[in-house]
């Protein structure tokens, strides 16, 4: 899975992700534990918007991305900041090393998902649990299942003077991971475009199978709440968050 051609328009193509309301939410989280947080991890931060957007309100930022090409965005957003710049790194999740502990990891826009192999993503929890200051918390977002599974043989269309993206979504019950294959094309001059292919995966994780990955990397008092929302998730509900704590 790779964002070498999505990476220069992605944020076109997300330009409807109300960013400021997301950084609100966070603090919403953020201000329910004991321990002031101070020092955020953004996993899988891709071009770094909501990382920048939470450096400028005054947290010591650190990203976190797979995608050379996304983290080389993300850092041209980091130089134009009138606030220290986070820190970007080019880590997998399940290998993450950071220099310090950090007092919350937050993981947005359903990038768990992205982690296709159970075992990697269990191995990753565990990472992001070792690199928690006692106290600290873990906050994430997924597509639920039952939104990968809404998706099968559903076509979407973006475009705007200098780029287009046709993307189809198919979904196996038998792998249950929601397929994404990817037309992108971008203007290469005049009336001459250039056409790229990418393919991105989502795997169907189920509620509960967080939860069990969150406990068997040591983390307590787990949660789950409804999209952009303090309350429980609703049945059938599309995107759902889970929290965890480091104990002190």
């Amino acid at each position: 899975m790779s964002y070498e051609y999505l990476a220069g328009c992605y944020d076109f193509f997300t330009a409807d992700v109300d960013y400021p309301r997301w950084a609100d939410y966070l603090e919403k989280h953020f201000r329910t534990g004991k321990l002031p947080i101070r020092t955020v991890l953004d996993l899988a931060c891709g071009t770094g918007s909501l990382t920048c957007l939470l450096a400028g309100r005054g947290y010591d930022m650190t990203g976190v991305d797979l995608s050379e090409e996304m983290l080389a965005v993300a850092m041209e957003k980091g130089r134009e900041l009138t606030v220290p710049a986070p820190l970007f790194l080019h880590q997998s999740m399940d290998k993450l090393d950071l220099y310090d502990t950090v007092d919350a990891c937050v993981c947005c826009l359903d990038s768990v998902n992205y982690v296709t192999r159970p075992a990697v993503l269990r191995r990753a929890f565990q990472r992001v649990h070792l690199f928690l200051t006692p106290g600290g918390m873990f906050l994430f977002d997924i597509n639920t299942p039952e939104k990968l599974k809404g998706l099968d043989g559903q076509m979407f269309m973006d475009e705007n003077e200098q780029a287009a993206c046709i993307w189809r979504a198919e979904y196996s019950p038998r792998r249950r991971i929601c397929t994404y294959g990817m037309d992108i094309f971008t203007r290469a001059g005049g009336n001459l475009w250039r056409r790229e292919e990418e393919v991105h995966e989502e795997y169907a994780y189920t509620p509960e199978e967080l939860v069990r990955y969150l406990e068997e990397a040591g983390f307590e008092d787990i949660r789950q709440f409804g999209n952009l929302s303090m309350r429980r998730p609703k049945v059938g509900e599309e995107r759902i968050f889970a929290r965890g704590r480091k104990g002190m």
